[in-house]
């Protein structure tokens, strides 16, 4: 049985969607879903999960993000990004040191207003559906947490990369979109490439062509990164031998250990469980069927 996550290196004009639709053919397995909408236009990592490594979703989808991207000012947009209507332009001029004293505002805990055209959904719907369709749109500002942003390099006049890490479902377009607002420049995001997405990485990050070659030269799970190396974040903790069939059979172990969530194991890798006031029970079964 094959199964892990695969970070894929999602390039431009291909959504997240079609990613987890040539994974699943590749893998030959219906079990597969992405850790985190990629927009379609952006690329970089998308970390696709792979048979019962699927169960790992809300212990990985929350990790947080790394992104590069190219702020553009001088031009605002519907969208956001470059894709999108222009909506306003100017001939104001940013500098480099313009830009890197407004960034600390922007580090830290900040609300950010996502952009109509967006995968949101409000009572079922997607935002850009209700935005296409002329209807009213909610106000869905939500706080999100910019952990570190600097500008990097000098692109050209107006053109500036900047490398941001962040929590889980920030908008990097509303930010460069926010950053220009704060300079009275219109600004949008021209280009954006996610290089992290908690511990998967832009250098262990495969193509779908990559993914294909690897199957056909029967190297298809050397792309994989094990459901127990996925989430090594978390503390381990090992019961005793005859703790097994008990464990396995979703029955609780007396722990002397602080309450928390924690890798298992019983002579080996059991799975992803609790301890809640002294009792430590498997949640998430991962161990061979046949061991």
């Amino acid at each position: 049985m094959i199964e892990g996550i695969v970070t894929v290196l999602k390039p431009p004009a291909m959504s997240s969607s079609d990613v987890v639709v040539d994974v699943r053919r590749i893998f030959e397995t219906k079990r597969v879903g992405h850790l985190g909408t990629l927009d379609p236009e952006a690329a970089g990592v998308l970390p696709v999960c792979v048979g019962r490594a699927v169960r790992l979703f809300d212990y990985l989808v929350d990790k947080q993000k790394t992104y590069l991207c190219e702020i553009a000012f001088g031009a605002s947009t519907d969208t956001q990004d470059a894709q999108g209507c222009v909506t306003e332009t100017s001939d104001a001029v940013v500098t480099a040191d313009m830009l890197d004293e407004v960034l600390p505002a922007f580090t830290g805990r900040i609300v950010q207003t996502p952009p109509m055209y967006s995968a949101l959904k409000y009572n079922g719907q997607k935002l850009y559906d209700l935005a296409l369709s002329g209807k009213e749109i909610p106000d869905k500002s939500r706080e999100v947490e910019i952990l570190s942003l600097r500008r990097t390099k000098d692109l050209g006049p107006n053109r500036f990369l900047l490398e941001i890490t962040c929590s889980r479902g920030t908008y990097i377009r509303t930010l460069c979109h926010d950053i220009g607002k704060t300079l009275g420049v219109p600004a949008h995001m021209a280009f954006l490439l996610r290089t992290a997405s908690g511990p998967f990485t832009l250098e262990r990050a495969v193509s779908i062509a990559e993914l294909q070659t690897m199957k056909e030269r029967g190297r298809l799970p050397e792309a994989l990164t094990s459901c127990e190396d996925a989430v090594t974040f978390l503390p381990g903790l090992d019961l005793k031998a005859d703790r097994l069939v008990p464990t396995r059979n979703g029955l609780p172990t007396r722990m002397n250990a602080p309450d928390g969530v924690y890798r298992i194991y019983c002579e080996s890798f059991l799975g992803i469980g609790a301890v809640r006031d002294g009792s430590a029970m498997l949640k998430v079964h991962l161990y061979s069927e046949d061991a």
